[in-house]
């Protein structure tokens, strides 16, 4: 490995951005030097995206400065960035699924000759790209549509140091990438680092970032919170970092169990074996009981999201089996789980949720009225009735009722998303992040409905960013980190923040099920 320079070759200093109603950056400093990999750490929202907007002249800081090989710049755009040396990968690959892959690798940058495209030429500076990085068996003439999820990440990334870049920026590389494709993109990106090319690596995966780094930056809330070599930081000290939590505060939380007790009655509700799906989630097996809460805890990115979806019927998983009440089901879309009594509320209640256009009251009744089929229109005295039951239940404001849901709080925007999951009466009522953004008096009463519904038999798969929420709600729990489950534990007193924050700041293989 080439030892880091002395001096930094990018350098940002003060930078700050903002957005309307929002500080995303706040006096951040960040430095990267040649021959190393520098992990960007923080959990969605620590303002990594405006970082490498900023670097790659996507964003212009309000304050701050950017110094890249000594020269101060202002970049005003991605073309500039570039040709200061700075090239970028991004999640989305943007490669273009009609052309060849030399055609992609070389877009923008064909070699031209008297009569237009060498075609000749441009395949061979394509060829030499691939091989740069290892991947000489890979033919430039082949269609892009041909190659698998990893082989076109690779092939975005030749693009990317075709012009031999000295700085490299990689944003969520891996996410759509299986175990064995992950290997073959760290072994092109230490070849990379061996060359001399500084590389930023963002991305969600603990274990890949430990991996592959030298030094990590935290950033939290749009604000720098440390840099470290990777081989000098814990695990749990960069978890307790990212979530804001001073790890001896962890340690001192105590688990608060609920009112209802949950006991096993045999058979589950809902028993997922084996499932998973290709380049999202690996494979594992999960199980719920009635009157059972099982939270699902993990950092962002641990697959969390992606197992609820699967379990949903919003993804359809690519293996295993899913059986409801004992009988295999195969659950190809909401509408199919719904038929089975299973309700999700997703975490993205604005976009995903709710038709911001339609009422709170027209919201509310839309996973019934699904359900029935819209050949049988629920009559007004069935819908004010269930309106009824839902104000009274999450105490929501009859004034609301009539608004166009995009002009509500977030609380209200929350219960009113609830509201329709439960109006079907599930069974299985999947809540991915049902607490998040909205203010404590909400929360709480959240909270007290979730374990009521438990109380009464529902079984509900909880998911939450606040660990403490986990706790406090689950029965049992599960632990999610890079998109595998790494263990399960069975709440009780003896159950902390802190025993899931060990067990996902543990080194990959030392996790035990509880």
């Amino acid at each position: 490995m080439a030892l880091p320079d002395p001096q930094p070759l990018v350098e940002l200093e003060g930078i700050t951005v903002e957005f309307p109603g929002v500080r995303a950056l706040d006096d951040v400093d960040f430095r990267l030097f040649p021959g190393e990999v520098h992990a960007l750490m923080g959990e969605n929202g620590a303002g990594k995206s405006t970082l490498i907007a900023v670097l790659t002249g996507t964003c212009t800081p309000m304050a701050g400065t950017v110094t890249v090989a000594g020269e101060q710049r202002r970049f005003s755009g991605v073309a500039d960035a570039r040709a200061a040396g700075i090239a970028t990968v991004f999640q989305e690959t943007q490669l273009s699924p009609n052309l060849s892959v030399g055609e992609n690798v070389m877009l923008g940058r064909e070699r031209r000759g008297l009569f237009g495209i060498d075609w000749r030429r441009t395949r061979a500076e394509a060829a030499a790209a691939l091989a740069r990085l290892g991947l000489d068996d890979l033919d430039p003439k082949t269609p892009l549509s041909l190659l698998s999820p990893a082989q076109k990440q690779l092939v975005a990334l030749a693009r990317a140091v075709v012009d031999d870049p000295t700085v490299l920026v990689l944003d969520e590389p891996t996410s759509s990438l299986d175990q064995a494709e992950v290997a073959i993109l760290m072994r092109v990106i230490r070849g990379l680092r061996e060359r001399g090319v500084a590389i930023l690596f963002v991305s969600h995966f603990l274990e890949q970032a430990f991996a592959i780094s030298d030094r990590m930056t935290v950033l939290r809330g749009g604000r720098w919170i440390g840099e470290h070599a990777t081989r000098d930081l814990e695990r749990a000290d960069l978890i307790s970092q990212m979530l804001g939590k001073d790890i001896e505060s962890l340690r001192a939380l105590k688990s608060e169990r609920k009112a209802h007790h949950y006991a096993s009655d045999g058979t589950p509700v809902l028993q997922a074996t084996d499932v998973g799906r290709r380049g999202e989630l690996d494979r594992m097996d999960v199980e719920v009981q009635r009157g059972e809460i099982v939270g699902l805890a993990g950092l962002r990115g641990s697959g969390r999201t992606e197992l609820a979806s699967l379990l949903s019927g919003s993804v359809h998983a690519d293996s295993g089996e899913i059986r409801v009440d004992g009988e295999k089901v195969d659950l190809r879309s909401p509408s199919a789980a719904l038929r089975r009594r299973i309700a999700m509320t997703t975490e993205s209640r604005r976009t995903n949720g709710l038709i911001g256009e339609l009422t709170a009251r027209e919201n509310i009744v839309l996973s019934l009225q699904a359900l029935r089929g819209w050949s049988r229109p629920l009559s007004p005295s069935e819908s004010a009735a269930l309106i009824d039951t839902y104000v009274e239940a999450l105490h929501l404001d009859p004034a609301d009722l009539d608004r166009p849901v995009k002009l509500l709080s977030g609380g209200t925007q929350q219960k009113v998303l609830l509201a329709r999951a439960l109006a079907v009466r599930p069974h299985v009522l999947i809540l991915d992040e049902p607490t998040r953004g909205i203010d404590i008096a909400v929360k709480l009463d959240i909270q007290r409905r979730i374990t009521q519904l438990a109380g009464n038999g529902a079984a509900v798969v909880f998911i939450s960013s606040e660990l403490e929420e986990v706790v406090r709600l689950s029965d049992r729990i599960i632990v999610l980190k890079d998109r595998e489950k790494i263990g399960e534990l069975s709440n009780g007193p003896g159950v902390t923040v802190d025993t899931v924050v060990e067990m996902i700041a543990a080194d990959r293989g030392s996790s035990e099920e509880s």
